[in-house]
């Protein structure tokens, strides 16, 4: 009888410690615990720590309550300018309210991985390649509008949506490299032509100051042939000052002017005095002239050549 006894207390607490590991949950601190009783969800949501339900009634469901980092597969559209482009983009996301993450919605990771897929293709058409390259940040809050708008009821919040790549095609981005050249060909023009002229007016200046004092034309050129010699070539330069070429202009430019006064005082002088002797004087040069040039023969007629008698014996 007492063997019996002692038998039955100790199936009783055998059943008891398996009782009581069938009711034990452990919920970590980044989880929180979702209880079904029966299939009817309980209001009760468990925390983080040591819980109990009851075994066999209850099914305890753990949700993880950290955020997710979700990589949205590469979409192609066409955008607004119609430019084929790959966009990629990583979604970040947690649960805010366990029970309609478990209920509300079948798989919330997939639902808002969908979700992210279907908005980027949807932000990809409304918008044009300038905006994807350069204004991101306006779309990424586009994205996040869009995907957050249906997670709410599925208690889910989108914390954040970046735009990580955007892919275009090789035409367009050799069409690109050659607007940005010749971008910096034509920023590289106008920097020179402003330094052209900032330096002309600097050369302007110091012409004027070397006009007011010949003597530092002469230093300057002293110190261009020092620079010259400094360079050990055989080149040899023999600087010629600029006055020196105006003079022999302006003396080329004096010569015919004085030829043309003496011609016309030798031609006043004879019209005062003698006026009938004028002629003469013009014929002579004349005459000298013809005299000067070789006398060319002159063709004359030929005279017809004897006839050849013939003697007949």
């Amino acid at each position: 009888m007492v063997d019996a006894l002692v038998t039955l207390v100790v199936v009783l607490a055998c059943l008891g410690v398996l009782g009581v590991l069938a009711a034990a949950r452990v919920v970590k601190q980044y989880e929180r615990g979702v209880v079904f009783r029966l299939g009817r969800l309980r209001s009760d949501i468990r925390g983080p720590g040591f819980t109990m339900i009851a075994p066999f009634v209850d099914r305890l469901y753990k949700v993880n309550m950290q955020i997710v980092t979700m990589p949205v597969p590469a979409q192609e559209g066409i955008t607004r300018d119609n430019v084929t482009v790959r966009v990629d983009a990583v979604v970040y996301f947690k649960v805010v309210d366990p029970a309609d993450a478990l209920v509300a919605v079948e798989d919330y990771r997939f639902a808002v991985s969908q979700m992210a897929q279907t908005s980027l293709r949807s932000i990809i058409g409304k918008s044009d390649l300038d905006d994807l390259l350069s204004n991101r940040e306006k779309l990424n809050q586009g994205l996040e509008l869009m995907i957050d708008s249906p997670a709410v009821g599925w208690g889910v919040h989108i914390d954040r949506v970046e735009i990580k790549d955007v892919s275009l095609p090789e035409t367009m981005k050799r069409s690109m490299a050659r607007q940005a050249e010749a971008d910096r060909e034509r920023r590289a023009r106008v920097i020179n032509a402003d330094a052209e002229l900032q330096a002309s007016k600097k050369l302007a200046e110091a012409a004027s100051q070397m006009a007011d004092t010949p003597s530092a034309l002469q230093l300057r050129l002293l110190q261009t042939v020092m620079a010259v010699a400094a360079e050990k070539n055989s080149t040899l330069v023999l600087p010629i000052p600029v006055e020196l070429l105006r003079f022999l202009e302006k003396g080329q430019q004096e010569l015919p002017e004085g030829a043309a006064r003496t011609d016309g005082g030798v031609a006043g002088g004879a019209a005062g005095g003698a006026p009938a002797a004028a002629p003469e004087r013009e014929a002579a040069p004349a005459q000298s002239a013809q005299s000067a040039r070789p006398a060319m023969p002159r063709i004359t007629e030929r005279e017809p050549e004897p006839e050849a008698h013939t003697v007949d014996r």
